[in-house]
């Protein structure tokens, strides 16, 4: 998203069916609601967001732009990075209905012209929310190794949310922790490749958009309007579900552990 010729607008978009995307079994709707689950699902997806709109707006502050700090988006407040929605209602409908919709965070605000290397750092900018969540996906699933190799109850938990993509319903204090760090990693790796996908509006896009020389960027910028409509193409024709496959070949490597 461009405002004027130098203020864009970095936004986290939310993967569709991130949680619905390994074949759980379709079932009444009303049989299908997991309010526990939900409700941790969508709390860490509320801080997965924040996480990737913080960094974008950290790392353009220490590139010199302050635009995004005198907004107060240099927090991870959900509130400060919430779009009524693109962060409530279309990831609600999604977790209640399994529809295919796509959800999205208030624009960090970024003025290029503060930069002091502008394609530097633009590129900087827009690796700063994948990477941010890349590492927090990184640092549940260490976590889950730990919990799966150091509790048999853990282990038997963690196994039964890897087949069902749930949270479990047992009696345990271990229980809610491990489903956070789960669809910590889960929802944060997804929003990491997904993002990294050179797409408008996806932050990708920006990165490829710095590296390609002018006039080829000068085209890509004219044809971004209608990146929305390649996404949900792509999305409806079940290219998307490659995304995937690394978060199924870890979850793997967990369950085997």
């Amino acid at each position: 998203m461009v405002f004027g010729s130098n203020l864009k607008a970095r936004c986290g978009i939310v993967l569709p069916l991130v949680v619905h995307s390994f074949g759980v079994v379709k079932l009444d709707l009303l049989q299908r609601i997991d309010v526990g689950s939900i409700l941790i699902q969508f709390a860490v997806l509320l801080f997965s967001l924040s996480i990737h709109e913080a960094s974008h707006a950290w790392v353009a502050d220490r590139c010199g732009d302050y635009t995004a700090r005198y907004l107060g988006r240099v927090t991870l407040n959900p509130i400060a990075h919430m779009d009524p929605f693109g962060t409530l209602l279309f990831p609600l409908l999604q977790f209640f209905t399994g529809l295919p919709l796509i959800g999205w965070a208030k624009p960090v605000p970024i003025n290029s012209i503060h930069f002091r290397n502008p394609h530097r750092d633009q590129i900087l900018v827009s690796l700063a929310g994948p990477g941010s969540n890349l590492v927090a996906a990184g640092a549940s699933f260490v976590l889950l190794c730990v919990l799966k190799l150091s509790s048999p109850s853990a282990s038997d938990a963690i196994a039964e949310m890897i087949y069902n993509m749930k949270v479990p319903h047992q009696n345990s204090i271990l229980v809610p922790l491990l489903g956070v760090l789960f669809f910590a990693f889960v929802i944060n790796m997804a929003l990491a490749i997904f993002n990294a996908i050179p797409i408008p509006p996806l932050d990708g896009h920006w990165v490829l958009h710095e590296m390609l020389p002018y006039n080829a960027a000068k085209a890509f910028a004219r044809v971004s309007s209608y990146g929305i409509f390649l996404l949900y193409a792509l999305m409806l024709l079940g290219v998307f579900r490659i995304i995937f496959l690394p978060i199924q070949m870890m979850l793997l490597f967990l369950l085997r552990l």
